[in-house]
């Protein structure tokens, strides 16, 4: 039986916190972080520092070997020193580590008592042993595959949040994060696999108990490129009352595998299955809510789940192409241009379009991270080329030279007082568009793209285009990675029917002044 025990501990996760609810706290105490003993301690000490000066000699690898080549050490040389270390490494992380982490563990009657629980959680699945893990902070290291360490540059690159070097500096937030969750918020940290068998680490908070007029709605959280739900945009959502549930990337903290799109989509489907079937809510109960990179996975869920109620994406982009471009030298764009296309195809506005439901951009109007030349120049914002092509692709007819030049130009202000002003130089009738929209609606029910503003004046089809940019994107001015209050986190709009009697009044007011006389908006024939 001992020998069993001590098998667990050899080969058990990393456990850092014990949570406790709050009937189970005691005074004073809601959650203690785990202390291993110092043999453990000890050597997860050395494997950080050994992990730490590994990643930064990968990073640095390519200036050290042409210092050294230009020292007159040959190249041979290098390749065997650099393995020899490479061995050594191995062989402490393979044999020697896990053995003395082993024994530490087997010594320490908390960790002992935390494998109890987990053993016992594996055979028998009941509601009161999930609460029990569910108190305890723990993962499993996964070991990393040297012969893919050249495919995952650009990956790291692009995802740095699933660097062990920058995660274990983040761990102490990472954890506070989790236990304040976990124990004040009070809610249930979950493990899901996905297709690919990657563990996905999400945390729900149900709020449909509460009352409030948002708890029956679920806001699913997808992180930007250096985003964990423990800190992230999952707070947003929650300062609004609504039921939320976050997770992280794959190889971000808890999760495992790799962030490669195909994995990132596979994580993404994986959490909305777990939604519909487990959690209990309706597709078109479940809004999808994305800060950055994250609005990959989210337009990608809103492509494949079409049902969704509606879709959020803050400080997000069209393509990642013309940003990876920008921080390439130019003699590089051939090479950058296949990574991106065949590896790393991050299409935002292409799954958009495929998406039917309601959508609402936020634009960061002093962006520094997904503008293509800097944060003052606003039209190298790529979130202005999401709204110009989801726009495109849904009103073609409206979104000819005249409205895009339009809406450009309204797309050029800097702030609320500046959008207004173009706004009002157009001089745009709210009312009629609104009429516009409702009367086309009505009579052709359709998909997108339509058809609306086909033998529209120049005049009207620059208002409608006006109207419908400012009904898509609202801005925020800040910067990228500034949390977005709560208070600008809102439904997207929607298009209400109008009663019939009212739509031709309407029409006739927006009327006035314009050259076309027959109500416009609808295809006359």
């Amino acid at each position: 039986m001992a020998d069993w025990v001590w098998l667990r501990c050899l080969f058990g996760p990393n456990l850092y916190r014990t949570h406790r609810s709050v009937e189970q706290s005691r005074p004073g105490r809601r959650g203690w972080s785990y202390q291993p003993k110092s043999l453990e301690r000890h050597t997860d000490s050395i494997l950080g520092w050994a992990s730490a000066l590994w990643s930064l000699s990968y990073y640095s690898s390519p200036l050290l070997l042409c210092y050294l080549y230009r020292k007159g050490i040959r190249f041979c040389r290098l390749i065997e020193y650099a393995t020899k270390i490479y061995i050594h490494k191995n062989n402490f992380c393979l044999f020697l580590k896990p053995k003395l982490q082993g024994w530490g563990r087997w010594r320490n009657p908390e960790y002992l008592q935390f494998v109890s629980v987990l053993h016992e959680a594996r055979k028998n699945h009941t509601p009161s042993n999930k609460v029990n893990v569910n108190s305890q902070d723990f993962s499993w290291k996964e070991a990393s595959n040297p012969f893919l360490i050249a495919h995952s540059f650009g990956r790291r690159m692009l995802y740095p949040g699933s660097v062990g070097l920058l995660q274990k500096a983040m761990r102490p937030m990472l954890q506070q994060g989790q236990a304040r969750l976990i124990e004040e918020v009070n809610k249930i940290w979950n493990k899901l696999v996905a297709c690919d068998g990657n563990e996905i680490d999400a945390m729900f908070v149900d709020r449909r108990r509460e009352g409030g007029r948002n708890g029956n709605t679920l806001v699913i959280c997808c992180e930007g490129n250096a985003g964990f739900y423990e800190v992230g945009c999952m707070s947003t959502p929650l300062e609004g009352g609504y039921s939320v549930l976050g997770w992280n990337h794959p190889g971000f903290a808890g999760s495992t595998g790799v962030p490669f799109p195909q994995n990132e989509a596979n994580a993404m489907d994986v959490v909305i299955q777990f939604a519909v079937h487990k959690l209990g809510f309706q597709l078109s109960d479940i809004m999808v809510y994305a800060w950055s990179i994250g609005g990959f996975t989210a337009s990608w869920a809103a492509m494949s789940y079409p049902e969704i109620k509606a879709l959020v994406l803050d400080a997000s982009f069209d393509d990642l192409l013309p940003l990876a471009l920008k921080v390439m030298p130019d003699s590089w764009r051939p090479l950058v241009t296949h990574t991106v296309r065949q590896y790393m195809n991050l299409n935002n506005a292409e799954q958009l379009c495929k998406y039917h439901g309601p959508i609402l951009l936020i634009r960061r109007t002093k962006d520094e991270i997904i503008t293509t030349t800097g944060p003052e120049d606003i039209m190298s914002n790529r979130g202005n080329d999401l709204l110009l092509k989801l726009l495109q692709f849904r009103y073609p007819k409206v979104m000819t030279d005249e409205g895009i030049r339009a809406v450009r130009h309204w797309l050029g202000a800097t702030n609320h007082v500046e959008q207004a002003s173009v706004y009002s130089s157009y001089e745009v009738d709210d009312d009629w568009c609104t009429s516009v929209m409702q009367s086309y609606q009505t009579e052709r029910e359709t998909m997108y793209p339509w058809s609306v503003g086909e033998d529209m004046a120049p005049e009207a089809r620059r208002q409608l285009a006006l109207f419908l940019a400012q009904k898509y994107l609202r801005n925020f001015e800040t910067t990228h990675c500034t949390p977005l209050p709560s208070t600008e986190f809102q439904d997207p709009w929607r298009l209400q029917r109008a009663p019939q009697g009212d739509r031709r009044a309407t029409w006739k007011r927006g009327m006035k002044g314009m050259e076309q006389k027959p109500p416009v908006g609808i295809c006359c024939r």
